[in-house]
This record gives structure tokens, C-alpha cells and sequence, in this order.
């Protein structure tokens, strides 16, 4: 009884009195449907719905192209991004001071080349197997990197024993004793320290990959839409793990892609197929990370002055979306 005396239906007669479903045109909208307490109705009269919108944006779309319109942007958060006021703007002006910049703050004796980067690799007290593993598929990545066990030193006696043994850089992976969830990275010997939380961590043999596919040839390193005073200097940290001298002949590459502050980690041994394709094979291991705080100076949780924390910034993140730090 519903179907007959429904407004919304124009419903024809057949030769024998009965309703033909063939001459009934819905004119329903999606707005409607979601008022039909019928499940499969519902459900069915949607699908038609969903059908129409989709066949005139189909031919919407081959009319634009008939026209010769230039094509649609589609509207995301990364395009709507709020500008931060220390975004980088590449002028000429802007570029020699930014440079003056580097060629004083903590990180320059690195890409001064004064210094061949030498990188510790440690854990938290008790890890898990995978952290264990995490960690020296590190060292596999990292060129002059070694993994030694923690053996219940606090933060900065580790700090102190690496600056005598020449480190110029500590990594501490922590855990949630389930899987890795924290990173900090120690630049010595006068900093800055970088606090990560890690996230969607998968060690090689998650990947179904074998780790005797890692070479020990020096990796080119990709920093990609870092764009930010916050941004370029934690890029500069992570740069700074890596030989300034890559082994192109291993074909070996790592990427930090910056997207929406998430930090994406992938390594990848390229091969060229012909003079316009190249394949991509990723070798392990794949993490994201996220800045929670960036520390002047060495680890120092009590005294320590911080150049930029999340917890300060929790407000402004949960008040914009389309507000982004790195």
C-alpha cells in the first residue's frame, strides 16, 4: 500500500489492471531515501540514486573535456592548508637568510662535512623482539651505525659515554610492550633533541622481505615538504643520520615525506627499466613518525628549554585541521 500512494512515484497501469515496474520513474532523492524504513528498499533505491549522480557527473566531466576546460583540482586538506607564519618563502632574500641561519646553528659542522656522522642505536630497558629487530634493521639502513643494548643507563650518562666515544648522534627506541611507539633523537654533542611518536611500525619480515637484500652501499636521502622554520630543522636532523657522500652505484633511497605533519618513512633500492621508468622495491623497514617536541640542547627533562612541543600546541591542532607545524 505504500508504493501506490506514494507521491513520489509515478506509477503506470499495465493491460490487466497490475502496476508495471518498468514504467515507474523514481524521483527520489538521496535525502528521501534515508527516510524508507525498509532495509532493502533503502538500499536499493540508494544504489539508483547513486547510480544517477554518478552517470551525470560522468557526463558533466566528458562535456568539460569536449570544451577543452582545464581539469578540477579536488579540494583536500594538504590544498586548503592554513599558511603558518614561519612558512619558507624561497626568495633570494629569504634563501641568504636562511643560509646564514644554518651555517651557525648546532647541525652545521654536518653539512660542513667537518664531521663523518657516527650514529648509536639503543633501546629501552627489557625490549620486545620486534624493538630489538626494529633496531637493527637500522643499522642495516644507517651507514657507521652500531646497536647496543641500554643496560639500564639513564638518558644522559648515555649521552656522556657517546660524546667520548664520538657519536654524533643517539637514537633511543621505545615501546608500549607491544611494538616500538617513541623515537628520540639526540644530535651531539650540543643537540637539539627531537622527541618522535612512532606509529604503523613494520619490520622486514612483515613486509615479506629479506633483510640480505639491504647492501652496504651509502643511500641517497629524499626530505620531501618539509616547508617551515620547524620543519627544515627537523629535516636537517634526520639528514644528518645519513653520509653526506651517497654510493649511487647501490641504488639504495630513503624518504622522510612530510604530509599533514606525519612523517613517512620508506627505503626503496631502485632499477631503471628503460629511459623513462624506473621500479621501485621496497626493502623494510616502514614506520610513520610525529613530532611531539623539539629540545634545545642535549635530553633534559626537567631544565631543558624547548624550541617547540605539541602539548603547548594541542589547542590550536584541535581547533584547525588545516593548520600544520612541520
Amino acid at each position: 500500500m505504500g508504493k501506490k500512494n506514494d507521491p513520489e512515484y509515478d506509477s503506470g497501469s499495465s493491460s490487466d489492471g497490475e502496476n508495471d515496474d518498468s514504467t515507474k520513474i523514481p524521483t527520489r532523492s538521496a535525502e528521501s531515501v534515508s527516510s524508507i524504513k525498509n532495509k532493502d528498499v533503502r538500499r536499493r533505491e540508494y544504489a539508483k540514486v547513486k547510480k544517477a549522480k554518478n552517470k551525470a557527473k560522468k557526463a558533466l566531466r566528458k562535456k568539460r573535456e569536449a570544451e577543452g576546460a582545464p581539469k578540477q583540482v579536488p579540494h583536500t586538506i594538504e590544498s586548503l592548508r592554513v599558511p603558518d607564519e614561519t612558512t619558507v618563502n624561497i626568495t633570494e632574500e629569504k634563501q641568504l637568510e636562511i643560509e646564514k641561519d644554518h651555517e651557525l646553528d648546532e647541525l652545521s659542522t654536518y653539512f660542513s662535512q667537518e664531521v663523518e656522522p657516527k650514529v648509536l642505536i639503543t633501546y629501552c630497558d627489557n625490549p620486545l623482539k620486534k624493538t630489538r629487530i626494529f633496531g637493527r634493521e637500522l643499522t642495516r639502513m644507517i651507514p657507521n651505525s652500531i646497536s647496543l643494548y641500554r643496560n639500564r643507563s639513564g638518558t644522559k650518562k648515555i649521552c656522556q659515554s657517546a660524546i667520548r666515544e664520538g657519536f654524533t648522534d643517539v637514537i633511543i627506541i621505545n615501546e608500549d610492550m607491544k611494538q616500538p611507539n617513541g623515537l628520540l633523537l639526540i644530535h651531539l654533542p650540543n643537540g637539539p633533541t627531537a622527541h618522535f611518536r612512532l606509529s604503523n611500525v613494520r619490520i622486514t619480515p612483515e613486509l615479506k622481505r629479506n633483510h640480505r637484500e639491504i647492501t652496504d652501499h651509502k643511500p641517497e636521502v629524499i626530505l620531501n615538504n618539509f616547508t617551515t622554520r620547524l620543519g627544515l630543522t627537523v629535516s636537517r636532523m634526520l639528514a644528518s643520520l645519513f653520509h653526506f657522500d651517497p654510493q649511487f652505484r647501490g641504488r639504495r633511497a630513503v624518504t622522510f615525506h612530510n604530509q599533514r605533519d606525519y612523517i613517512f618513512f620508506r627505503h626503496h633500492r631502485y632499477e631503471f627499466k628503460n629511459g623513462k621508468r624506473v621500479a621501485l622495491r621496497e626493502l623494510g623497514p616502514r614506520f610513520t613518525m610525529k613530532l611531539r617536541s623539539l629540545q634545545h640542547g642535549t635530553f633534559d627533562s626537567k631544565t631543558g628549554e624547548y624550541e617547540w612541543t605539541s602539548e603547548g600546541r594541542r589547542h590550536e591542532i584541535e581547533t584547525s585541521r588545516r593548520k600544520f607545524f612541520l
